[in-house]
Parts: structure tokens; C-alpha cells; sequence
């Protein structure tokens, strides 16, 4: 998918050489010129976010770079650094003085830059905030050399009323610290180590599908920092503290300095593109998106190398969609081994998928209409069939769902596996009943992991006995936390709640999980009086009660 962007390129003009002066150095100098390339995205839609892109210099050995953001409000903030010969004529000045053009060569205003730092060759000057641009340039460059044409910089688009994402070139956008932007799939480690030394969120716009990140640039960024990868293809949002950059280090023999870190986000083509058109065909759904594949390593200096698939947390992801839905969508993902698509937690609109989930894989968003002949006028219908075509339930049959029908502790754990995107474990069993080979295994295990479901004291899970309402309710409630959602009760709040219901004190275990669920709108009675905790629960029960915390933390749309 094409993206056009509005463009301006950011140069700095040197001033002319002064007599012999040991205080020339002290002097103001320098001319800035933004000049502006206008192109037009296909879809219409305005570049969403602020870009900046290295352009090559023409004299390699005097250049001068930018880091930081043109904000919506026309404000211009972050450093411009000069290193070769350039560097040498403003080393020692306290401020530069530079001038700000538009399109066309037309002055707007200057700006004054002052000394921040001196470090590995470069010269930094600080951009103050409150430079006001006027709001009808779209984006700005500057210039200190007529020979030294550096990074080009976006204006950031006001943000959405009411918040909400966009699409790289589409309207929101994540972007909101410091932009890079990179063309050959290499970023400066000194550029990008000083992007994080003033902004807690960095963005590598890369041309292609793959860029390598030198870890030491990283190492230093502030507690809670993160690094968003953007490509034609998607989108990466990757929190650093998701990395143990030392033990990744040591899992490829080398020093935690010496370390890269290659990220890629590759749309799939070729077979591998038409085993998952398959596998959507026969699934009877439609694709909406191109397959892409997410996807990173590591490497050492000694050429050793190892695959990061998976993190602690979840980690967000955005891919452009191709096809507007006019139905049910969802955000799948393909298992090259089964040649099968499951849910995956994700938002979809009509020109992009957002999503989440922990570890990496071939990611696509489909489009499916499934229902099912016995649940004609049941209550709990729409729910179930949201479900279905969202992968996340299946019917006994292709056509029937038995709605009314108990579910087993190990049939639900299938469906909170699915439902959070989590993959199955089976390196480990959590209970002596949960054998090796069984159906149920992995998800049991996948479900344990994440202390979703408990098991008895005798060290038992009782895979196949019926759920009651009272086990669901706490699993429920679990998987509702596990995806963030916040829900607090304390003993007051908890007598309070439960006083409301006839037959509380039949609760045996899970008073706290039951007043939880109430309480964040997952539970409902099954009278206005009684829970019944002690009632096994049915299928559309589950169905409701999972379609509830799904999109409380808006895992579903």
C-alpha cells in the first residue's frame, strides 16, 4: 500500500566567514530555510503524524541533523546538532540565530538555538517550545549550509476529539515524542541515543520492511520510554522495559553494547500468502487486510543470533486495512503448522487494525457472518454469534451450537485462552489430572500460566467436571484483570454488593471474585434476587459473560 505524505526537508544555512576573531565563535550566526513538498495521500486522509527523514548529504563531511517534533499548535521543539566542518564553525557558540522559510523560499520567522551539549564530534543546540510557526505551513526545514540538507520534519495533526488511533498517514497516529526516520534499515545510535534523552517515545519511520536498532542507544532511555517502528506495511509499539537486554546479550555471547536488535514487519506474498487465503476461504470468511508478518531478532558482533517470540506483557501492533468491513471483523492469526486462524484481542475501523497480544507471528484481519440453526430468538444469540465469527466460541456442530448446554472447566479454559490471545503451554503441567496428549493440555496450562483458573487442593484441575457460576464469575473476573481491566472492592464495598442478593450465602470460595464481577458489569443474576452461584453454567452463559469483559477492556469491537 502506497503511502504519500506531506513533505518538507530541514537545512541550515552557515554564515559567511568573519575576520580573525577569537570571539567569532560567540557571535550569532546562521540562516534556517524550510522548504515544503506537498503530496497527496490515496486514501485522501492527511499525513497523521509528524515524520522526519534523514536526506543524504550532499558533503558528507559537514552536516547538520534535527530531532523532535513540529506540533499541531505550530510550535517547533527538540535540538539540531552539527558535526564535520559545520560542527567546527558553531563549536563554542552559545546560540545560533536561524531563519524559518516555507514554500517557495517564503520567510515565516527565526528562531534562536542555544548551546545543550557537546558529545562524540557533535554540537548540540536546544529548539525552545514555544517557537511559533505560522499554522498554515504543514511542515518546515532548515538550512546552515546551501550544500547540507538534513532531516525532514512533519507537522503532528491536531489530536482526535475523544482520542483514538490512526493509521501511518491517517488521522491520530501514535507519534508524540521524537521522529526518525530511516531509508536503508539502519538508524544513528548517536541520534537515536539523544531522541531518548528528551522524549520518552521515539518513532524509526523505515522505508522497507526491516530496520536495525543498536541496543546501545537504548540502554539509557527513561523508565517507562518507548520505540515505535513504522512501516507501509504496520506499525510496532515496543515498550524497552519489555527487554532483559543483558540476559539477551548472554543468550548470543556478547557484550550488551555490542548488541542489535532487527525488527521487521513484512506483508506476506507468494504461497505464503495463499495458505492463509485458504484458510480464511474455508473458513467462509473475507480478508481485509494483507497477511503480515511481525517479526524480531537479535545479533551479536560475532554474527550469532536468536528470536524474540514473545514478551511478558502485551505489546500493540497496527496493520492497514485494504477492504472497509461491512460486517464482523476481527484481527486473526495464521498458524502455519495447524493452517489455521485464531482470534486475536484487536480494534478494527475502516482503514486500519490495532491489536494486542504478547508474542509475534503472521498477522491478518478477516471478515465472518456465522450463526447457527438452534439459536434462533435465544437470548443469549447475538452474543454467541458475535463470538463465533470472531473466532473465539465454535458450535458442537458446523450448524448448531447447543447453547443451553453445560460447559466443562476445560472447555472453558479453551475459550479464556482464545479470548486473550494467549498460545498454549506444554512444557509444563500445573495439575496431576492434566495429562500429557490430552485435548485440553495446552490451554489448561496457557490458562494456569496466566492465573486465570486454580486447581483443588488435592492438586487436581477436574478438567471434564461442569463450571458452576461461581468458578466462572472468578475466572471471568481474572481474565478481565489479566487484560487490564481495573476493578477494586474492598470488605465494605464487597458486603455491600452481595447483601443485595438472596442467596449470597451460598457462595462457598469466591465472594471477593463474585462482587468484582458485579461490580464491573461482567455478572449478571439469574433472577433480580438470585445469583446461583452454585448453578452450573451454560454455553451462552459463558458466550455473554466473556462478550461483557471483552469489551469492557475493548479487546473486541
Amino acid at each position: 500500500m502506497a503511502i504519500y505524505r506531506k513533505e518538507v526537508s530541514l537545512i541550515l544555512n552557515r554564515p559567511s566567514l568573519l575576520p580573525e576573531n577569537t570571539k567569532r565563535k560567540k557571535e550569532r550566526s546562521g540562516r534556517r530555510l524550510f522548504n515544503k513538498t506537498i503530496l497527496k495521500k490515496t486514501s485522501g486522509f492527511l499525513i497523521a503524524m509528524m515524520i522526519i527523514s534523514m536526506l543524504v548529504p550532499v558533503l558528507a563531511s559537514a552536516a547538520v541533523y534535527f530531532t523532535g517534533t513540529f506540533n499541531s499548535n505550530g510550535t517547533v521543539s527538540g535540538q539540531v546538532y552539527f558535526n564535520g566542518t559545520v560542527g567546527d564553525d558553531v563549536y563554542g557558540q552559545d546560540d545560533v540565530t536561524l531563519s524559518v522559510y516555507g514554500k517557495n523560499g517564503q520567510y515565516i520567522t527565526t528562531v534562536t538555538v542555544t548551546y545543550a551539549s557537546y558529545s562524540n564530534g557533535a554540537t548540540y543546540f536546544n529548539i525552545p517550545g514555544n517557537t511559533v510557526i505560522n499554522s498554515v505551513y504543514d511542515g518546515v526545514y532548515f538550512k546552515y549550509d546551501d550544500n547540507n540538507v538534513t532531516n525532514i520534519v512533519y507537522r503532528q495533526p491536531a489530536p482526535p476529539i475523544g482520542g483514538g488511533g490512526g493509521w501511518i498517514g491517517g488521522g491520530g497516529g501514535w507519534t508524540s515524542g521524537s521522529t526518525i526516520s530511516t531509508s536503508n534499515g539502519t538508524v544513528s545510535a548517536n541520534e537515536l541515543k539523544n531522541a531518548f534523552s528528551s522524549y520518552t517515545e521515539v518513532t524509526i519511520k523505515v522505508t522497507g520492511d526491516t530496520v536495525s536498532i543498536p541496543v546501545s542507544a537504548l540502554l539509557n532511555a527513561k523508565e517507562g520510554s518507548t520505540l515505535i517502528i513504522e512501516t507501509d506495511n504496520g506499525a510496532y509499539s515496543l515498550p524497552l522495559d519489555a527487554f532483559d537486554f543483558d540476559a539477551l546479550a548472554k543468550s548470543v555471547e556478547t557484550d550488551v553494547e555490542d548488541l542489535k536488535l532487527t525488527v521487521s514487519i513484512k506483508e506476506l506474498t507468494g504461497d505464503d500468502a495463499q495458505a492463509i487465503s485458504s484458510a480464511i476461504t474455508a473458513l467462509g470468511g473475507k480478508a481485509l487486510a494483507d497477511a503480515t508478518d511481525f517479526s524480531i531478532s537479535i545479533e551479536g558482533d560475532n554474527d550469532k543470533t536468536a528470536a524474540i517470540d514473545s514478551f511478558d506483557r502485551y505489546v500493540k501492533r497496527k496493520i492497514p486495512v485494504t477492504t472497509e468491513k461491512t460486517k464482523n471483523a476481527t484481527v486473526a492469526m495464521y498458524n502455519a503448522d495447524t493452517k489455521s486462524l485464531s482470534f486475536v484481542p484487536g480494534l478494527v475501523s475502516s482503514t486500519e487494525a490495532e491489536f494486542w497480544r504478547a508474542g509475534n507471528s503472521v498477522y491478518t484481519v478477516i471478515e465472518l457472518d456465522k450463526s447457527f440453526s438452534d439459536i434462533a430468538s435465544h437470548w443469549g444469540q447475538k452474543d454467541i454469534e458475535l463470538l463465533a465469527s470472531k473466532l473465539i466460541v465454535d458450535g458442537v456442530t458446523d450448524t448448531t451450537f447447543e447453547p443451553d448446554r453445560n460447559i466443562t472447566r476445560a472447555e472453558f479454559a479453551a475459550l479464556v485462552v482464545r479470548s486473550l490471545g494467549l498460545s498454549t503451554v506444554t512444557s509444563a503441567n500445573y495439575f496431576n489430572d492434566v495429562t500429557s496428549g490430552a485435548w485440553y493440555t495446552g490451554v489448561v496450562n496457557a490458562a494456569a500460566k496466566a492465573g486465570i483458573v486454580d486447581g483443588y487442593e488435592d492438586g487436581t484441575f477436574r478438567p471434564n467436571a461442569q463450571i458452576t457460576r461461581e468458578e466462572l464469575s472468578a475466572m471471568v473476573v481474572r481474565s478481565f484483570e489479566y487484560a487490564g481491566g481495573k476493578v477494586e472492592v474492598d470488605a465494605s464495598a464487597q458486603a455491600q454488593i452481595l447483601s443485595q442478593w438472596s442467596d449470597a450465602n451460598k457462595i462457598v470460595w469466591g465472594q471477593l471474585e463474585v462482587a468484582k464481577a458485579i461490580k464491573a458489569g461482567l455478572v449478571n443474576g439469574m433472577t433480580d434476587t438470585t445469583l446461583e452461584t452454585n448453578g452450573q453454567a451454560t454455553r451462552a452463559q459463558t458466550a455473554a459473560m466473556l462478550k461483557r469483559f471483552l469489551a469492557e477492556v475493548k479487546f473486541i469491537d
